[in-house]
């Protein structure tokens, strides 16, 4: 669902902020003496209060280098002589920031030794489930290439090691705080390391307290109804459809939806699975496939709607938006009676186009309400990544329905032309107390 001008007015108020850089430089320091080429290594936290979407170089002014990436690691070649060397961030709304550090190059200096191991995944300081994924590669470790690539947690005496370069694998852990050391091996028997803090939290079901009522298996439910979304602008040429499959497969049974689309537009998928107007805690949980064909989904939401015991319907509204590159939520900027609903960012980052194809994805978000129709947004879980938005506002509507339980699922194109897209919804799961 695209986000309302009202909500975008309102978001661009809360975040009109000064802009300020955030860019770390650990290497080169200012005013060093460099040989050619020499390594730049700097981080980027968010740029005025934006989410990093991408971080870059350049020399002087020069042209710049950017990487889609939060970090930089990179070797740069320039002329003998005084130069500026700047660091950029942008954020993903667009904002900029740079830091720059004066430097000389000389040719009496020696190159230093290049490692350009990355670990994209997990980023250091993150809260993760346990397994999580290790995701890193590189090409250099101390100037020799790489021939293998592992890891180990903490003090531990084994290391988990693979032939190559790249390194994709699960790791277990039990809660706390652990330092994660990604090891790699150059042809010539160089060895170096990448520590990462981390932080491991327990799953958000294993929290769930007993009393909880749980509702197993939603996709399967036989009642789905599709639906377009006329706030995206779709059109008659907007339609979808939705169907049980056997593959691909967690639960042996999955569903299948297949939107196509126009100018951007959106079909909405949504289904009854009981009523219960008491519960004020809430927990969804699900997995999602997108296949590799599939590349112009701008959003994939995952709503709940409640009536609760004054007749409102609350409306939790979730959603992964590619074009923010954040978690977006609903909030109602208006009364019950007289709503503007409205979607608005978060400051936690996801983008739809950058989830791996062919692979499920495991889906968790967990909100409260209270009995004002005050909805808290707590956390959201991305393959067991989570991310805290602790965000009250308030989501009740008088839409005049009887007690009801709903859920929507709703795929976004991103595109004028005549797109189609399919997702596939395995293992949903709606715990509530």
């Amino acid at each position: 669902m695209k986000l309302s001008s009202s909500s975008l007015l309102l978001a661009l108020l809360v975040g009109a902020v000064p802009a300020f850089a955030d860019v770390t430089i650990t290497s080169p320091l200012p005013n060093s003496i460099l040989g050619t080429p020499f390594v730049v290594t700097a981080t980027a936290s968010p740029c005025s209060s934006q989410p990093v979407s991408s971080i870059g170089y350049s020399v002087d002014a020069g042209p710049t280098t950017t990487v889609k990436a939060a970090s930089l690691n990179v070797q740069v070649t320039t002329s003998v002589g005084s130069h500026t060397l700047h660091v950029k961030s942008w954020g993903n709304k667009g904002a900029a920031c740079t830091t720059s550090v004066p430097i000389t190059v000389s040719n009496t200096v020696p190159a230093p030794l290049f490692t350009d191991v990355i670990v994209s995944q997990p980023t250091s300081a993150l809260k993760v489930v346990s397994p999580f994924a290790v995701v890193a590669s590189g090409t250099q470790c101390k100037s020799q290439t790489i021939t293998a690539i592992g890891f180990s947690l903490d003090n531990a005496s084994t290391t988990t090691v693979v032939n190559g370069a790249s390194l994709n694998a699960l790791a277990s852990s039990p809660t706390g705080t652990h330092t994660l050391h990604v090891k790699s091996w150059g042809n010539s028997g160089s060895s170096c390391v990448n520590d990462v803090t981390i932080t491991v939290v327990p799953s958000p079901a294993s929290t769930v307290p007993s009393p909880a009522i749980v509702v197993n298996d939603i996709h399967s439910l036989t009642n789905w109804v599709a639906e377009i979304d006329t706030a995206t602008g779709a059109t008659n040429t907007t339609y979808g459809n939705t169907n049980l499959t056997a593959t691909p497969t967690l639960s042996g049974t999955t569903r299948q939806f297949v939107t196509t689309t126009t100018n951007n537009g959106g079909v909405r998928y949504h289904v009854g699975f009981g009523a219960d107007t008491a519960a004020q805690n809430f927990l969804y949980d699900g997995w999602f496939y997108i296949p590799s064909g599939s590349t112009t989904i701008s959003n994939l939401e995952f709503d709940m709607n409640q009536v609760v015991p004054n007749g409102q319907t609350v409306i939790y509204g979730f959603q992964c938006d590619s074009w923010s590159k954040t978690w977006d939520y609903t909030a109602n900027l208006g009364t019950a009676l007289v709503p503007n609903d409205a979607w608005l960012h978060s400051q936690a980052a996801c983008n739809v186009q950058a989830w791996t194809p062919n692979t499920w994805h495991h889906v968790q978000i967990s909100y409260a309400r209270d009995s004002n129709g005050n909805v808290t947004y707590q956390s959201v879980w991305l393959d067991n990544v989570e991310q805290d938005l602790n965000i009250t506002v308030f989501s009740s509507f008088s839409l005049g329905w009887s007690p009801t339980l709903l859920t929507n699922f709703q795929v976004d194109g991103m595109g004028t032309a005549t797109l189609t897209n399919t997702v596939y919804m395995d293992k949903v799961t709606v715990y509530r107390w």
